[in-house]
């Protein structure tokens, strides 16, 4: 009983760390924000690549050979790498151009998106509580397309790419480190050109100093080690917690956005947010619900 609690313990905390470095992401890019987001996407490719296969050398997974061999999945690996690529990309332009709140409600979307998919491609059912929730959602983007005076664009990009992402992931069914290994291997030639390229012919490579350099490397550590911690936390504490977990992230974008960067957020924001915000609320009670219905089956069986 001791070692459950403990191990629950340590789930929860491992999860945590990894939604508050997430969380704290925006802090981390605009240290860097004079550069061009697609020469820091570019470094983050190079470096994560770098670190992940570090870690995989010294914990001598030889998952990635096997891998390498399966063309079917070497194949859907690099187009998750390309989804994951247009993610970070995206995310690293909201940050920098200062769309820190629209960023964060693309990901506050980004679990209802994901039930969504699930039904389209994976042909889950819902129920009619599930409907409504997503319902709300499309209803916030909807007002915040009215208010902005079209689609918001970046919302949908980062919400959509990195469902599909999630979604193929589930597809290939491979361990994190080595499929992430493998996302950023096959993107590695072109951001190493890019950052080449834009070093000589762009001249940028006077913001290369030995500090913005040390900064560089860690997007690295800090692409790969919330992925080690999150994974580990998947396996020690329940995916319903691990659900609920994951709004700590956006909301503490949202909120850095709002009180460190002082990004607008009106009644217009308001309005559309709060109506996302229960669309999320009406989905994470119907999972509380569908969690007791299971326990009580199995307490009967």
């Amino acid at each position: 009983m001791l070692n459950t609690s403990s191990n629950f313990v340590k789930g929860i905390f491992l999860a945590f760390i990894s939604y508050l470095m997430w969380g704290l992401f925006p802090l981390y890019w605009k240290q860097l924000s004079f550069i061009k987001p697609t020469t820091l996407l570019a470094h983050r490719i190079c470096w994560s690549m770098l670190f992940l296969l570090l870690i995989l050398f010294i914990s001598k997974n030889k998952n990635i050979l096997s891998i390498l061999k399966n063309k079917k999945t070497l194949l859907l690996l690099v187009l998750t790498g390309v989804l994951i690529g247009t993610n970070w990309g995206t995310y690293i332009f909201a940050i920098n151009t200062n769309q820190i709140v629209e960023a964060s409600f693309g990901y506050y979307i980004n679990p209802l998106i994901n039930v969504l998919f699930g039904v389209l491609f994976l042909k889950e059912k819902l129920n009619k509580i599930e409907l409504t929730a997503i319902g709300f959602a499309l209803l916030g983007v909807a007002i915040m397309s009215y208010q902005i005076g079209g689609i918001p664009i970046l919302s949908l990009v980062l919400a959509i790419t990195f469902s599909l992402y999630g979604l193929l992931r589930k597809i290939i069914n491979v361990d994190s480190i080595s499929a992430l290994s493998i996302e950023t291997l096959a993107l590695f030639p072109i951001a190493f050109w890019w950052i080449i390229h834009t070093s000589v012919i762009g001249n940028e490579a006077s913001n290369y100093s030995t500090t913005n350099i040390l900064l560089l490397s860690m997007s690295g550590v800090l692409t790969a080690l919330p992925l080690v911690w999150f994974g580990r936390a998947a396996t020690l504490i329940p995916l319903s917690t691990i659900g609920f977990m994951q709004y700590l992230s956006p909301t503490l974008q949202l909120l850095i956005g709002i009180i460190v960067y002082k990004e607008s957020f009106d009644l217009n924001h308001v309005i559309s947010f709060g109506i996302v915000w229960i669309g999320l609320g009406i989905y994470s009670w119907s999972m509380i619900k569908k969690m007791r219905e299971k326990k009580n089956e199995s307490i009967k069986n």
